[in-house]
């Protein structure tokens, strides 16, 4: 069977609640994974979209307590970052250079990078971090800090955007199952019935 395609960015909180629940729903159908690092800046150019919390005033307000209430619904760690939102440029290259080796600990670092933002409050934009994380995980951090700066690498990012892009993506979470899109946490619901039954 297909694997679910996750597309996020780490400075998505409601990527990062998505995140923690996604690959044991996953797996309770029999289905695996596959990590799709973007970058939202990129897409809200092309889109005209804007980070949640800098839309009007009521929006954005709302949006802060509903990431902290959809967090404890999930029964997830969540902690409002000091620095809100943040470049993730590096650490979704790290994740596509971790891919690139065939590591198995790419989605490993997917988690840590979303739980040291977001639960944490590290910075991630910082390369001491990444490199922390990656030492963590038993992961070589310097070959990790060359690896985000090869070109491929970068190419494969620019690439996954422009893919994004080209398959409206508008925002992240986006999960595609079976082609089938599907924009938010809060769509995990129906995400289950579609693995559950087929289409609806």
């Amino acid at each position: 069977m297909k694997p679910i395609e996750f597309y996020f960015d780490f400075s998505s909180p409601y990527a990062y609640l998505a995140s923690e629940q996604i690959e044991a729903l996953a797996a309770k159908y029999g289905r695996t994974v596959a990590f799709k690092p973007i970058l939202l800046g990129a897409i809200f150019k092309v889109t005209g979209g804007a980070p949640l919390t800098e839309t009007f005033p009521a929006k954005a307000n709302y949006s802060k307590h509903d990431f902290e209430r959809s967090a404890r619904f999930a029964g997830v760690n969540f902690k409002y970052p000091s620095q809100f939102p943040i470049a993730t440029v590096a650490a979704a290259r790290a994740v596509l250079w971790l891919q690139s080796q065939g590591s198995a600990k790419a989605p490993l670092f997917v988690h840590k990078v979303f739980r040291a933002y977001f639960a944490d409050d590290r910075n991630i934009n910082d390369p001491a971090v990444l490199a922390e994380i990656a030492d963590e995980l038993g992961i070589d951090k310097a070959a990790l800090a060359a690896g985000v700066q090869e070109p491929a690498v970068k190419d494969k990012l620019k690439a996954l955007v422009d893919e994004a892009i080209a398959r409206g993506v508008f925002g992240a979470p986006t999960i595609f199952v079976d082609g089938e899109m599907f924009w938010g946490n809060d769509r995990l619901p129906q995400i289950e019935r579609w693995l559950a039954y087929g289409p609806f």
